[in-house]
């Protein structure tokens, strides 16, 4: 195990330094295994794509917000919407990670959308 608890193979010593929160790393390691469902490569390309999609979606969503005069969760319900129509670059989880990490930059309360959206 590494820092933090995270299980060893997720950071070979040839891969870039960067830290992948263990929220996401969540999305690849099944309950009650230490292997992940894809390899390091690929969730670091997934993770690199989430962030970037996270970062690029907080300034517009801040926006809508302000011009719509609606509340923080209706704006990330929407962009959770909007991650979800077809064609879909990200899954399910990704997507819900993306607007909980968007959510996360703005500083808004977050609520779980379990209950809130249905896909």
């Amino acid at each position: 195990m590494r820092r933090g608890g995270e299980p060893q193979w997720l950071m070979p010593e040839h891969a870039p330094q960067i830290d992948i929160p263990p929220s996401f790393l969540a999305l690849y390691v099944p309950s009650g295994r230490n292997k992940p469902t894809a390899p390091w490569e690929q969730v670091l390309a997934d993770y690199e794509l989430c962030e970037d999609m996270a970062n690029m979606l907080a300034p517009t969503a801040a926006d809508l917000q302000f011009k719509l005069g609606v509340t923080e969760q209706d704006v990330i319900e929407r962009c959770y919407s909007g991650l979800r129509t077809e064609p879909c670059v990200l899954n399910e989880a990704q997507s819900r990670w993306v607007v909980q990490r968007m959510a996360e930059i703005l500083s808004w309360p977050w609520q779980n959308l379990e209950n809130v959206v249905k896909t």
